[in-house]
């Protein structure tokens, strides 16, 4: 009863701040106008206000359900998009598209931004696989370097053949320019999300260990991928329209998991809607606190972001493990050999 309490009172503070969102911006709304019939008022409304409250809405499900799975995969709570070199990647491929085709359109960029983010997740997890003892804090770290080697070759080429400017789009997140028949593509959030619930449960059953994952006769390596492809794709749906925005898939699902645990079918609903809140707000800050000018929403999550990941891993470190021998190999998840983290026992 108390998790369909929090789950019908995340969805009525959603549905009011969307509500609200359409109506904060610089040019004025009212609902006055807009039943007048007044043609500024709805083009600006369906043009602008309500593709970019969809947009919101697809970036904070989908970057929150992204980090529910890798982290229910890779068995450590600060593994996600951000530390798990995704968002790199995808930025990585949209160079490449930008290099190979620069007259591709956005559909063609997303294509090359799906195939580096799925890679690029994938050998993060291969290499994390082939280390033999792990701190619970050295897989998200091993993520972040291993970003960052592919941002510094991405910020390479862009200077190289001068595509900085063409790529800044994609290195800072903002919603400023969606706008409607530029940024459909994030739809694509909503199939991914339904298929992760589809196979939330042999998610978990992958989270406990291959030999557990063949026992229950599920096919351990299939799911692994599954769930890592789907993650990286939603990712870069998000990147190709809006561009990298941080800490969402960090920050949401441990804080969901807080006051709901691991389960990822019973956590799902929860962490994306809170996820979507979690970016609405960060955007309508962004929107207001210098008005009539607006802070990219990378700024609002980061600052947020930043002070929220400093106090889980505060708390992590507190009441975890500090490191965690690999068992005999093929018996944990992908990033096997990091602690529970909420109970404290050894795995």
């Amino acid at each position: 009863m108390k998790g369909k309490l929090m789950t019908g009172l995340l969805a009525v503070i959603l549905l009011i701040l969307s509500v609200w969102s359409l109506f904060v911006g610089v040019i004025d709304i009212n609902v006055a106008s807009l039943m007048n019939g007044s043609l500024e008022q709805w083009e600006i409304f369906l043009v602008s206000r309500l593709p970019r409250l969809l947009a919101i809405l697809c970036t904070g499900v989908g970057m929150s359900v992204a980090g529910l799975i890798m982290q229910q995969l890779c068995m450590n709570k600060f593994v996600s998009p951000t530390t798990g070199a995704t968002i790199s990647s995808a930025q990585f491929g949209i160079l490449l598209a930008l290099l190979f085709m620069p007259d591709s359109t956005l559909w063609g960029r997303a294509i090359f931004a799906f195939a580096a983010a799925v890679a690029g997740t994938w050998l993060f997890v291969w290499f994390i696989q082939k280390i033999q003892f792990k701190d619970v804090v050295m897989v998200p770290l091993v993520g972040i370097m291993f970003g960052n080697v592919i941002g510094g070759i991405t910020n390479y080429l862009a200077y190289r053949y001068e595509m900085t400017q063409a790529l800044s789009s994609w290195l800072v997140g903002h919603f400023s320019l969606v706008l409607r028949g530029r940024y459909e593509i994030v739809y694509l959030v909503v199939p991914l999300v339904i298929l992760a619930f589809v196979f939330a449960n042999h998610f978990n059953i992958v989270g406990m260990g291959k030999d557990f994952s063949k026992n229950l006769g599920v096919p351990y390596n299939v799911v692994l991928f599954m769930g890592l492809t789907i993650a990286a794709m939603i990712t870069a749906s998000v990147v190709v329209v809006v561009g990298s925005i941080s800490y969402i898939g960090l920050i949401v699902p441990n804080v969901v998991a807080m006051f709901k645990g691991d389960k990822i079918r019973g956590t799902l609903v929860d962490t994306a809607l809170f996820g979507a809140i979690f970016v609405l707000v960060c955007d309508m800050i962004g929107r207001v606190v210098i008005a009539p000018y607006e802070l990219p929403i990378e700024l609002i999550v980061g600052i947020l972001g930043s002070i929220l990941f400093v106090g889980l891993l505060l708390y992590r470190l507190k009441n975890g493990r500090r490191a965690v021998r690999l068992p005999a190999a093929g018996t944990s998840g992908c990033g096997s050999a990091v602690s529970s983290l909420d109970g404290g026992e050894e795995t």
